[in-house]
């Protein structure tokens, strides 16, 4: 570990949190936005020194180390650190929370300052997850995180069941908390057992720790199925998927694109439930392909069906993501380096075809399929971004969805022939409902 002497991972969390603060403090919204702006590019500033400061050269070590006392009788730290993984994340994250600020400059005319300090406190909580390497940490910047989503969706949502998208939201996200708490929880008190200490004294929640800790078969296979799970809900996996293609319908459109963009559940698989349980990840790697493959076809067929842009790009994230998680079960090079690849590119490719499609509700007043038509004529630079973005979300060759969409083909037809045909099968079908819907919405005859 290095520790270096300014605190530059903490000041990625505060910065957001403190400039919420501040647009609450101000009574003037124009100063309020300017602040929300200001804060927001000085984040990103700050991800990317982050990044200058990484040294790729040593490894998978994390680095950056923060660690402050926190809740010493249950051994709870306030330990943060980067890594390979974590560090490619950060500006990312950034980048996708500034454009969506920009996005919500003249959309938002109620509660204007609350809006944009909710939007700086979810960055703070979002930065704190990839961060934290205290799990309990980890579980507060989770949690944290939700406040900001459900009043973000109950009170600037576009539809008119937006309360209830709220509510549905929080429900699924704190079924996953639990579970996700339970598992935690499990490794602590057998990291106890395993040192013959006694509980609460020998806790500990260190991830650091804990990939040194011995973890018995049986405990192993039910703490996978519990990260499993609860970061399935998250993603979201088939059968947890429902709350998304209502929250793409329901929530502020900026919302809903940091929420496709943001894939922090999948993170959460890469970052604990792989290396925590390495022998349960192994032996139940098929679950979790056959998962991911039915969450990639179905979804994909599900698109095919839909009238609604929102919504076929809220069911069009569900299919790609079912392709990174079997790039991830795969536990190959290939595929975990497609995953990571094909994550970070729905923090720009998939956040952007969101916010396009909020634009085009703007102007038109609606997504339906029904209402759009001829727009190409009406609106052609909109149209020509929402197509370069649409050939990247496909795998279009010169695009850099290609790429990752290639390794991870190549993960799974090495993996197994059938996740192979599974993942082309899910790149038509990519293909299918996306052109289709552009042919139709842009292409098609001009509705009145």
């Amino acid at each position: 570990m290095i520790n270096e002497a300014f605190p530059i991972l903490s000041l990625t969390i505060l910065l957001p949190l403190l400039g919420a603060i501040a647009i609450g403090i101000t009574r003037n919204v124009n100063l309020a936005k300017k602040i929300a702006l200001s804060i927001a590019g000085l984040e990103l500033i700050a991800t990317l020194v982050v990044v200058w400061l990484f040294d790729a050269a040593k490894g998978n070590n994390f680095q950056l180390v923060e660690q402050y006392a926190w809740i010493p009788s249950l051994n709870i730290e306030f330990l943060i650190g980067i890594d390979g993984i974590s560090i490619l994340f950060l500006p990312m994250s950034a980048l996708l929370t500034l454009v969506a600020i920009i996005a919500s400059w003249n959309s938002v005319q109620n509660l204007t300052r609350f809006h944009f300090a909710l939007l700086l406190a979810l960055e703070g909580g979002t930065m704190g997850v990839f961060v934290a390497m205290d799990l309990m940490l980890f579980f507060l910047f989770w949690e944290l995180i939700l406040p900001p989503i459900f009043f973000l969706i109950g009170l600037w949502g576009a539809g008119p069941q937006r309360r209830g998208a709220a509510m549905k939201y929080m429900l699924y996200m704190l079924f996953s908390g639990v579970l996700l708490l339970f598992a935690f929880v499990m490794l602590a008190v057998n990291h106890a057992t395993q040192m013959g200490g006694s509980i609460p004294q020998s806790l500990s929640f260190s991830f650091p720790v804990l990939l040194n800790t011995a973890i018995p078969d049986n405990i192993q296979a039910i703490v996978f199925l519990l990260l499993i799970i609860g970061f399935a809900v998250k993603i979201p996996l088939v059968p947890f998927h429902t709350w998304l293609p209502t929250t793409a319908v329901e929530a502020p459109t900026q919302l809903t694109a940091l929420l496709v963009g943001l894939k922090l559940g999948a993170f959460g698989i890469l970052r604990f439930a792989l290396p925590l349980t390495p022998n349960a990840s192994v032996k139940y790697a098929w679950v979790l392909s056959i998962v991911g493959a039915i969450t990639l076809i179905y979804a994909a067929m599900i698109a095919l069906q839909q009238t609604n842009l929102r919504r076929l790009l809220a069911y069009a994230s569900i299919s790609h993501v079912g392709l990174v998680i079997i790039g991830i079960a795969t536990l190959n090079i290939q595929g975990v380096q497609g995953a990571i690849f094909q994550l970070l590119n729905f923090s720009l490719i998939a956040s952007c075809l969101m916010l396009i499609a909020g634009f085009i509700q703007h102007r038109i007043g609606s997504t339906e399929a029904v209402h759009l038509g001829g727009l190409a004529k009406v609106m052609p630079r909109l149209t020509s971004f929402f197509f370069l973005f649409a050939a990247a979300s496909i795998g279009m060759p010169g695009t850099s969805g290609f790429a990752a969409e290639l390794l991870l083909i190549i993960s799974a037809i090495n993996a197994h022939p059938g996740l192979g045909v599974a993942a082309l099968l899910g790149a038509i079908l990519g293909a299918a409902y996306m052109l289709s819907f552009i042919r139709r919405a842009f292409f098609g005859p001009v509705v009145h």
